[in-house]
């Protein structure tokens, strides 16, 4: 008999796991459909001794103490501010997120203060009386020609739909600058596990009370896996046999290539933000990793409808379709649904690890060690 029963061995799953091994000492089993451990994360040396990212490049960053506090148990660190270049149709290099030097190379100016470059995108941009949609966000601050030229193609390549089609969250995930900041993100913690993501899973399931079953389906152990209480990390509408009808997500393709020289680009990820051409980035693990190899390998990522859930797409009426789901999530006994593709939400991995910590704080709540415990519903910094 377990104590739980861990459907996923992503950041979520992964981080629930150890605590009510470690912490409640409870017995815990871990099963994920995949080959592996680490969810998305799961990375692997290429048959030319490269380590890649199977799933695209993931770079750990987080503004939260508690949270890099945490992760920092299960391994070392690499700092690295991760920096990204937009190829445009003509073939030039600008950076993204756009700053001061994007406007300046783009535009051929000459602009040095912020107060300038505030100047330019006033010039340009377009009055919106309430910002809705992921188009409102960009032409409101920019305009309408930065617009077309970084936002709307890479979108439409990435969710399938336009961005007038789509909540204001997406685009608004991704700022504009008025300086010289070329970091895409500009975190508190910016780093990359020292010896990968699959050493830092490894480390954290290592554990004498935690079992873990991979390339194992849950429906297949349900029944036969006896446990008191359950942990689903998995799609909620897939929990629920999508009783409301199937939630959105989009996926991805991708196809990794080895080349016979040092490096294949000066960042560690290039976007297309045109439609030229059907990928939206193309990303260089050993600018991540710090990896000395005479060879490289980069991975091109082609958005799809089809395959494994990714990113639920955030439109009003699947946030109204999730909510039904929600609701049963709630009422249903002894299981807590957690992380992106249980909650429905288009978190980052440190959200992820904040969410699943919060989880098991209220586990301790309300949960006596070794007895039946209630249902509930992670929501994320709780």
């Amino acid at each position: 008999m377990f104590d739980w029963l861990v459907v996923g061995a992503g950041f979520a799953g992964a981080v629930l796991a150890e605590r009510l091994a470690s912490e409640r000492g409870e017995r815990v089993c871990v099963v994920d459909r995949r080959d592996h451990i680490g969810g998305n994360a799961y990375d692997e040396l290429d048959a030319a001794g490269i380590l890649i990212h199977r799933y695209g490049p993931h770079i750990f960053h987080t503004n939260s103490d508690a949270v890099f506090s945490h992760l920092s148990r299960f391994t070392r660190w690499r700092a690295y501010q991760h920096r990204v270049l937009a190829r445009l149709a003509d073939g030039m290099l600008v950076p993204m997120p756009i700053n001061r030097t994007t406007v300046n190379r783009l535009h051929r100016l000459s602009l040095t203060t912020e107060a300038e470059v505030e100047d330019f995108f006033a010039t340009r941009a377009e009055p919106v009386p309430v910002i809705r949609t992921s188009e409102d966000v960009v032409v409101s601050r920019v305009g309408r020609q930065l617009y077309e030229t970084f936002f709307r193609g890479y979108t439409r390549k990435q969710w399938g739909l336009d961005p007038s089609e789509l909540d204001r969250s997406v685009t608004a995930r991704v700022p504009t600058r008025a300086d010289d900041d070329d970091r895409y993100f500009t975190d508190t913690h910016q780093f990359m596990p020292a010896d990968g993501y699959t050493a830092m899973f490894q480390r954290m399931l290592d554990h004498p009370n935690i079992t873990v079953m991979t390339g194992t389906d849950y429906k297949a152990v349900r029944d036969t896996v006896p446990h008191r209480r359950l942990i689903w990390t998995g799609p909620v509408d897939e929990f629920f046999d999508h009783r409301y009808g199937v939630l959105p997500y989009r996926s991805l393709a991708f196809r990794h290539e080895t080349h016979d020289q040092e490096w294949f680009q000066p960042v560690g990820t290039v976007n297309y933000p045109g439609e030229e051409v059907p990928w939206t980035r193309v990303s260089e693990y050993k600018h991540l990793t710090g990896q000395a190899h005479p060879k490289t390998s980069i991975t091109y990522e082609y958005p799809s409808a089809e395959g494994d859930p990714y990113y639920p797409v955030p439109r009003p009426e699947n946030a109204a379709l999730y909510k039904k789901y929600e609701a049963l999530a709630d009422a249903t006994p002894n299981v807590w649904f957690v992380g992106r593709l249980a909650t429905y939400r288009y978190y980052n991995m440190d959200q992820v690890v904040a969410q699943a910590l919060a989880t098991f704080r209220r586990i301790e709540a309300a949960v006596p060690p070794h007895s039946a415990g209630g249902a509930r519903h992670a929501a994320a910094g709780e």
